[in-house]
């Protein structure tokens, strides 16, 4: 019983990594049609900035602050710069973020070297909480509820205030939303930012648990995607639901059925496309 109850609180952990990286990448993927395959690179550079600023002096909680703000900025950038000049032409912006992520993965391990590192986790979350035989982690219970509150905000954010509907307007028709007053290039910059903070802010946090190695990227970013095509791409439910899915199939096909992990962790994926293409709760936004 303790065995299934731990290996639970580890995928619901994972889920809630992988919902902040994937409800970046949905969000971004819904309004822009940008497969922003540097998404994963932008995860990984936030908790080297996070580690980077822990070992400066600073507090776990500025730690993540800072490093969200960072790599949002940077995601701004991008999106100015190099991604605005490809609107429209979905190769060239694969390619163009492909290799984005070549390059701040290797600036990672020439700034930080090879060698894994670990995220201290904040001091107040250290250690464990027991109820009957179950020892539960404080830090993976403060992981589950920061990804809750996280969703909490992006509904909020979409479903209940102005910019929300000037997002689901966008995503919708584009068009249209440029007829009625909408700043499409304001709002696609805004959303970039957005969606790569989630991301730097889910490297920070997910740092105590997965720690800091050059190829994390690399092992996030596939099950990113596949949160996305399960959940549907644009959908913040089904980034949701996908990512807890993800993190439950993950965890258990590692710990029970090792060599068969990735056909445990894909076959849902054919299922579900087979049945429902777009995945399961569609293309809009909420």
């Amino acid at each position: 019983m303790t065995f299934w109850v731990s290996q639970s609180l580890n995928a619901l952990a994972l889920g809630g990594l992988l919902f902040m990286l994937a409800s970046g990448f949905s969000l971004i993927f819904g309004l822009m049609r940008v497969a922003n395959l540097a998404h994963g690179a932008l995860f990984m550079l936030g908790a080297y900035l996070g580690l980077a600023a822990v070992k400066a002096g600073f507090g776990f909680w500025a730690a993540a602050a800072s490093a969200a703000v960072a790599v949002g900025l940077l995601g701004g950038i991008i999106e100015r710069t190099l991604l605005r000049r490809l609107a429209g032409r979905t190769l060239p912006q694969v390619l163009l973020t492909l290799g984005l992520a070549f390059i701040i993965a290797d600036a990672c391990l020439m700034m930080w070297g090879g060698d894994p590192m670990r995220l201290p986790p904040p001091p107040e979350l250290s250690g464990a909480v027991r109820i009957g035989d179950a020892v539960f982690p404080r830090y993976r219970l403060f992981v589950i509820g920061a990804s809750a509150a996280v969703a909490l905000g992006l509904w909020l954010l979409v479903e209940r205030t102005r910019a929300g509907a000037m997002i689901r307007a966008a995503v919708d028709d584009v068009g249209m939303a440029r007829a009625i007053g909408v700043s499409a290039s304001t709002l696609f910059t805004a959303v970039f930012c957005l969606g790569t903070a989630l991301a730097g802010l889910g490297g920070v946090i997910g740092g105590p648990i997965l720690s800091v190695y050059p190829s994390l990227d690399q092992d996030m970013l596939p099950l990113a995607l596949l949160v996305v095509i399960l959940g549907g791409a644009g959908s913040l439910a089904g980034a949701f639901v996908g990512a807890y899915a993800i993190g439950f199939i993950y965890t258990f096909g590692q710990v029970l059925v090792p060599d068969l992990a990735y056909v445990i962790l894909f076959l849902p994926m054919i299922l579900v496309l087979s049945v429902a293409p777009q995945g399961l709760f569609g293309r809009r936004l909420g």
